[in-house]
């Protein structure tokens, strides 16, 4: 069942969202050849701490980090690690959840450390839009479909692909509640194909990868890489389905 929102919960996840982007804005700030992900994800855990907000990846069905932290061919999921340092030309995808006064929020941005080849920064333009895209079509009356279809034709009329095996989802008291939103739009993939009403929270977080859209999960049960090992790139905004429109709840 879709819970709506009323505007004073939907203004508590404005709260929940404004401190996952200011953890996001503090990481771009660290970015630099050199730097191990377990430290961003430390700068981020004392982030979110020091503001009062949990963090709900954390242990969230085994999972061992306060964020996701996925490089270069890494889709989603990838782990902090210690031993793990950035280089010149990696992109670097971070996903944060954090709740705040029993609501939360959930956002994910794809980051060019030092100087990024073209193939990469074009991929990070065309995700981040095809995110925007489908923000647009985040109106009341308009249905999931309308935002997968937007996500994915213009993705893929870039000249790119839409990961199919993970979507975006609801989200409210819960990081994870219905409808599912995938980036894409295909015969049985809806099951329902809910028509949006006013209060209704959506993550919309498209992956995009340069080549095939297959992905496989490594053998630490939760890293997620493209399977030709070609760039992918990850952008996510919790947005709220209002009468004046989308409203991007994660912005600092």
């Amino acid at each position: 069942m879709i819970e709506l929102k009323s505007p004073r919960e939907i203004s508590k996840m404005r709260e929940a969202g404004r401190i996952v982007a200011l953890a996001l804005a503090e990481v771009e700030k660290h970015l630099r050849p050199g730097v191990a992900t377990e430290d961003l994800d430390h700068l981020v855990r004392d982030f979110v701490k020091s503001r009062n907000g949990t963090l709900l990846f954390y242990n969230y069905h085994g999972f061992p980090a306060n964020t996701c932290i996925s490089i270069n061919e890494e889709v989603v999921h990838g782990i902090p690690s210690s031993s793990r340092t950035l280089e010149d030309g990696d992109i670097l995808s971070i996903d944060v959840g954090v709740g705040f006064d029993g609501f939360c929020g959930d956002s994910a941005r794809t980051f060019a450390v030092g100087e990024i080849s073209d193939e990469a920064r074009d991929l990070l333009g065309v995700c981040e839009n095809s995110l925007q895209q489908g923000i647009e079509q985040s109106r009341p009356g308009n249905r999931v479909s309308d935002i997968s279809r937007a996500i994915q034709e213009y993705a893929e009329g870039e000249g790119y692909s839409v990961v199919k095996k993970f979507v975006g989802h609801g989200i409210g008291r819960k990081m994870h509640e219905p409808p599912q939103v995938p980036n894409y739009v295909d015969k049985g993939v809806l099951r329902e194909d809910p028509i949006l009403k006013e209060g209704i929270v959506l993550a919309i977080e498209p992956m995009v990868n340069v080549g095939s859209e297959d992905v496989e999960t490594l053998s630490d049960n939760w890293t997620v890489v493209t399977l030709d090992r070609r760039l992918s790139a990850h952008f996510e905004h919790t947005v709220a389905v209002t009468a004046d429109g989308p409203q991007i709840l994660t912005l600092p």
